[in-house]
């Protein structure tokens, strides 16, 4: 039930975004717009950015972050809701989506290469590549989404996984 509630409460987010930045949203047309009270709001969401960040983290979920498919798949799905993507990703306000981004991806880089070298701890020129590659693959992600209408997104995934730090791509594809 409470995934249903906040399916809800995103689509109307979405809606909203629309319309106009999120900015110049309110907590209060959320709830109008989702037949909801503030309390269900808050109830699921500490504010509007971390709704934004629940969409972008429920789209990401699936994604297979060492998959060129997976990956443009997912890329895909940003582009076909360009609108929402755009005014999240033009949004510098407290809490910016390219930081809820950031940190997601690093984590489940992170977890990854715990995953693969079955260790605990990662030491510090691990975790600087990772944070590196990742804050590159956000950006361009970004740029790719609001300037780029040509370029195919498995082209992007496979630039972006070509350009990783050579420590970090020795552990996913020494395959």
């Amino acid at each position: 039930m409470a995934e249903r509630t906040k399916i809800w409460i995103a689509d109307k987010m979405k809606g909203l975004m629309k319309r106009k930045s999120i900015d110049k949203i309110r907590i209060t047309e959320i709830c109008s717009e989702a037949e909801i009270e503030r309390s269900t709001f808050y109830y699921h969401f500490k504010d509007k950015y971390d709704l934004v960040a629940w969409v972008f983290f429920h789209d990401a979920f699936e994604t297979d972050i060492l998959s060129v498919q997976s990956a443009a798949e997912s890329m895909n799905r940003m582009r076909n809701d360009f609108i929402f993507y755009k005014r999240a990703y033009e949004d510098n306000s407290q809490n910016p989506l390219w930081q809820y981004m950031l940190e997601y991806f690093v984590e489940r880089y992170a977890g990854e290469v715990k995953r693969i070298t079955e260790t605990e701890m990662l030491d510090t020129q691990t975790m600087y590549s990772i944070r590196l590659y990742c804050y590159g693959a956000v950006g361009m992600t970004r740029e790719w989404l609001l300037t780029d209408n040509i370029t195919p997104a498995e082209t992007v995934v496979e630039m972006m996984f070509n350009s990783m730090p050579e420590n970090i791509r020795r552990i996913f594809f020494s395959k």
